[in-house]
């Protein structure tokens, strides 16, 4: 009883957050105050709950480093020209009948090399629906293109906040985990790009020239220099060069580029390390601005919370009663199935994809014993259901970044389609269950 009342508590919170767009930080420090009084409840001492806090955090703590390095990362990219190389080049590639199409491929490659959803649709999103709009292309299928392909990288790219998180609370090694991302969502990909096409033909546009993509040109040296930041990503991936040596020697690259091709100077180029990239042309700010340490903070900190929250249910037991449901459920509709119901709630919840990932994996991880079945359970559910919520920050920022309808969430076919197709190709096979009830093998 008291655990009820204590998670709809915080479902109050959040929902009073949402509902007076507040920041989801402040929902996350109230259910903070009511894990830690639950703790003492519980006879823990004050000192025993900040222990469980700590430990929770200690399992991402790796990852806060490489929060910074990505702040730091995309804002260079920006600066030495790099995003705006790729975008700019392009966009060249638009023709009107395929233009949803390689809007999602577009989306889908700068996800990839970025590893960022947010920094994604604030860059190469803005300017597809720009092109969209002019060019009289239907909103609802372009913000789904949009929505799916900034997710595509969000979900598999080596850089990407998600798929480093997944891989650090499931012990597995992230290059593994994404070809196995690759293999598992294949189909899905395949079956998006055919309904975007047919899409493409559906609404009637006109062609319109898009004076804002010579921005770029007129305020950038697109030397093809500048793509090399880029390039050191993909070729260190491919050697499986650990995340944080391959970040980092991007970052070099980069600020060699932004002093010795942009002309920006050495005390310039340090405050874009901290606070981004920044135009003085406010049409190219509104595009381009953005990365740097600071604008991670927010989710250094929203992760750390989430992350003690873990710490906090397991060495309570807040959440075995929930955990036995989920158990009975998988009997149901198999281990990924009920997967995938927990991550839907647990992203109606929480609001945001970070603590959906650490809670789906705090109450299912007995469920699938294999940590890497685990990790990639995780990708096609925890990391793609959340932008499917349209209150949730994955959805309805992203959307409001393009200026379009929370419709389009509709129209997403990618995100669909990953936890549907596997859901269907796993119920082929035999649920790996335990025998038990999860609560009882972790007493035993």
């Amino acid at each position: 009883m008291l655990e009820s009342v204590i998670l709809g508590t915080f479902i109050v919170g959040l929902i009073v957050c949402i509902g007076c767009n507040l920041s989801i930080l402040y929902a996350l420090i109230f259910g903070y105050a009511l894990f830690f009084v639950y703790g003492l409840i519980k006879k823990h001492t004050a000192k025993a709950v900040l222990m469980m806090s700590y430990n929770g955090v200690k399992t991402i703590k790796n990852l806060l480093f490489v929060y910074i390095l990505i702040g730091i990362l995309t804002a260079v990219w920006r600066a030495s020209g790099t995003i705006p190389f790729i975008i700019y080049y392009s966009t060249k590639l638009i023709v009107p009948e395929a233009f949803i199409l390689i809007t999602f491929l577009l989306c889908c490659i700068v996800s990839v090399l970025t590893g960022t959803a947010f920094g994604t649709v604030a860059t190469i999103g803005v300017v597809c629906m720009t092109m969209a709009n002019a060019m009289g292309q239907n909103q609802l299928f372009v913000g789904g293109a949009i929505l799916s392909g900034i997710y595509f990288g969000d979900r598999c790219s080596p850089m990407s906040t998600s798929a480093l998180m997944t891989s650090e609370l499931t012990k597995t090694d992230i290059y593994k985990n994404i070809k196995l991302m690759i293999k598992t969502s294949a189909v899905p990909f395949l079956i998006t790009c055919v309904v975007y096409l047919i899409f493409g033909f559906l609404p009637s546009g006109k062609s319109v020239q898009i004076q804002s993509m010579d921005l770029f040109a007129n305020n950038f040296n697109l030397n093809w220099v500048t793509v090399l930041p880029a390039v050191v990503i993909i070729v260190l991936s491919l050697f499986k060069v650990k995340v944080k040596i391959t970040m980092t020697l991007s970052i070099i690259v980069g600020s060699i580029i932004c002093v010795a091709v942009q002309n920006v100077d050495f005390i310039a180029l340090i405050n874009i390390f901290i606070t981004g990239y920044h135009s003085s042309n406010a049409q190219l700010s509104s595009m381009l601005s953005g990365g740097g340490v600071l604008s991670m903070l927010n989710v250094i900190a929203i992760v750390c919370l989430s992350s003690s929250f873990a710490g906090i249910y397991e060495g309570t037991g807040l959440l075995d009663g929930i955990k036995k449901h989920i158990f009975s459920l998988s009997h149901k509709v198999t281990a990924f199935g009920s997967i995938a119901i927990t991550s839907a709630f647990a992203a109606m919840i929480s609001c945001n994809q970070t603590f959906t990932i650490i809670l789906t994996n705090q109450l299912c991880k007995e469920l699938m014993p294999d940590n890497y079945e685990m990790a990639i359970a995780l990708e096609n559910t925890a990391v793609v259901i959340p932008p499917l919520i349209p209150w949730t920050i994955s959805a309805a920022l992203p959307l409001a970044t393009i200026g379009a309808p929370l419709t389009c969430i509709l129209t997403a076919c990618y995100l669909y389609l990953i936890p549907i197709y596997n859901f269907f190709t796993q119920r082929k096979q035999k649920p790996d269950l335990q025998t038990t009830n999860p609560t009882e093998a972790q007493g035993a």
